[in-house]
């Protein structure tokens, strides 16, 4: 019988174990047979469908100003929850949207992906389309009743866009 094919590269001890503590989590009670059960799934599905490899760069992460982006990430979800809530309760008629082109200056791929799950799973503003050619999002905006909220949303990206580049293309480290 011939070994599976790249089985150094398929088998990732780490993905294993996490596979397995989160069946254990879903089975809601800690036995050996959903620890067994857990680990079997767990090397059935490494195994059977494995994950590309992530492509790296070679930049760093600046570690510092990531901690500070997500514990501000973390404030403004909070800030935007809250706004939406407000928006949607109160008794006023609902805000004017907007959809926006704004560009992102963002070079790599990786970094552009996270930019845009960050700024997704935030209340407030969705990214309809993005352009990868020209790094380029269209943004729903919800809240645009007047110029300055549109001009505020844009700096909220621009701000985005260079802490991004902060954390993961700076070359000054």
């Amino acid at each position: 019988m011939q070994p599976i094919r790249g089985f150094r590269h398929r088998f990732r001890p780490a993905f294993v174990a996490w596979l397995t503590f989160m069946w254990v989590l879903l089975m809601g009670e800690v036995s050996w047979g959903n620890v067994v059960a857990g680990f079997l799934l767990a090397m059935l599905i490494v195994l059977a469908l494995p994950l590309p490899k992530v492509p790296r760069s070679s930049n760093k992460v600046h570690w510092p100003r990531l901690i500070g982006f997500v514990l501000e990430w973390l404030w403004d979800l909070i800030l935007a929850s809250a706004k939406v809530a407000w928006l949607s309760l109160r008794p006023a008629p609902q805000p004017k949207n907007a959809i926006l082109r704004v560009p992102m200056r963002v070079s790599n791929e990786m970094v552009f992906y996270l930019a845009t799950s960050a700024y997704n799973l935030q209340p407030g503003g969705t990214i309809t389309d993005i352009d990868l050619a020209n790094r380029e999002w269209t943004i729903h905006v919800l809240d645009a009743d007047t110029e300055a909220d549109i001009e505020r949303e844009i700096a909220n990206v621009q701000k985005l866009e260079r802490q991004m580049i902060g954390i993961f293309e700076s070359r000054s480290k």
